[in-house]
């Protein structure tokens, strides 16, 4: 198989494609715009940093999807779909970033060349890269279309993954594991974070004398101290210091598909609350597992978690997890089940997600995660770390 579409036979998409027609037949829907990238890779294969102009795919009842995008990423296309080079359609470049025209002005004109532009269209409303301007240009070009929002339309197709992406993330999580090891082979008194953050993308993208990695849809996200009260900073050239932890969200990445794990690493000697939160973590982490397998709802494995840790004195409501595969910047997260109380999507083989019940108290905070694999008969962490603070005293 061709490595030019991410290695998945034409069959794959084939069911893919399928399975999208099925759910846009149920949601009313005769013509999808795919404006999230990720979606446009899983349906086509399409791989490039072009997410920063406007692009789509088109998806029809009656033919292959058609790439659609800026004019030099034409050839990308070319070199990266399944679909052959009459699914591949362009913009000229007086369309990029104009004040007078508009990329989704031009796409109107292909899909009413395609006679669709009196069909009922859905649009990713609320995703990164369909702007307000997208939607009034569709609009104004489109009077006779009946536009529907279908976020998460094609994120729902996901939710299940191949054999073959199963592959591709226990790959991720080979090179997370590397990442993480040398994390802690080089965390010390006196180093910089952003001496660590680049052995920490030289780790992830050297990769395995079998394969290379990818880069990660989020990047290492590190802070330390009092700023690990927060779960979302990044690192700067400030040095470690004695008697602070930092904990590092990393993710493996091979072919856009991610295995994020979390691990945290104090510097000295950590007191009684520390080991609270550990313990905590450890033995909620191990009673969600024991929730997580075929059958039972995500809300079960949040709920297994919060009741653990309300022994522990911890009071936490936001979610704990999120469903992880195929993601491009800025998150790896699928945007679809979430491990919170209310969410009842059942849980399936082949369903993967990020487990991530971080701590983040007034002015500290600590991460203990794993990326969850659910099979036939339960789950699997995809990636083998040990489960616990590390401590270099």
């Amino acid at each position: 198989m061709p490595d030019k579409y991410f290695g998945f036979s034409d069959e794959e998409y084939a069911q893919r494609l399928a399975s999208t027609r099925q759910a846009m037949e149920v949601a009313g829907v005769e013509l999808l715009i795919v404006s999230d990238p990720s979606n446009m890779a899983w349906l086509t294969g399409y791989d490039g940093w072009s997410f920063y102009v406007h692009q789509a795919v088109l998806v029809s009842m009656d033919r292959l999807p058609i790439w659609y995008g800026r004019e030099m990423d034409a050839n990308g296309a070319k070199c990266t779909v399944y679909m052959n080079d009459d699914h591949i359609l362009s913009y000229p470049d007086p369309y990029v970033q104009s004040t007078e025209r508009h990329p989704m002005d031009h796409l109107s004109t292909v899909i009413d060349s395609y006679g669709w532009g009196n069909k009922s269209i859905g649009v990713e409303m609320d995703n990164y890269y369909f702007s307000a301007a997208c939607y009034q240009s569709l609009l104004k070009n489109l009077p006779n279309a009946n536009f529907k929002d279908v976020t998460n339309l094609v994120n729902w197709q996901k939710a299940v993954k191949s054999e073959q992406e199963i592959t591709y993330m226990r790959r991720a999580a080979r090179l997370v594991e590397k990442m993480h090891a040398r994390t802690f082979e080089l965390a010390e008194v006196g180093r910089r974070k952003n001496e660590l953050a680049a052995e920490i993308y030289k780790t992830g993208l050297n990769g395995t004398e079998e394969f290379g990695g990818d880069y990660p849809a989020i990047v290492p996200l590190m802070p330390t101290g009092k700023e690990a009260s927060a779960p979302h900073l990044t690192w700067d050239d400030r040095m470690l210091r004695e008697g602070e932890g930092t904990f590092f969200e990393l993710s493996g990445c091979y072919k856009r598909y991610h295995c994020p794990m979390s691990r945290t690493i104090f510097l000295g000697k950590p007191d009684d609350a520390w080991r609270n939160a550990e313990q905590a973590l450890q033995e909620g982490l191990a009673a969600g597992l024991e929730k997580a397998k075929p059958g039972n709802m995500t809300e079960d494995v949040a709920s297994a978690l919060f009741s653990t840790f309300a022994k522990y004195g911890i009071q936490k409501d936001s979610r704990c997890g999120y469903s992880v595969g195929l993601s491009y910047p800025p998150d790896w997260g699928e945007h679809t089940l979430s491990l919170r109380a209310g969410d009842k999507t059942v849980l399936k083989p082949g369903m993967t997600f990020h487990f991530m019940p971080g701590l983040w108290f007034d002015d500290w905070g600590i991460e203990i995660t794993e990326t969850v694999l659910i099979t036939e008969t339960g789950s699997e962490c995809l990636a083998n770390v040990e489960r616990k603070l590390f401590v270099k005293d």
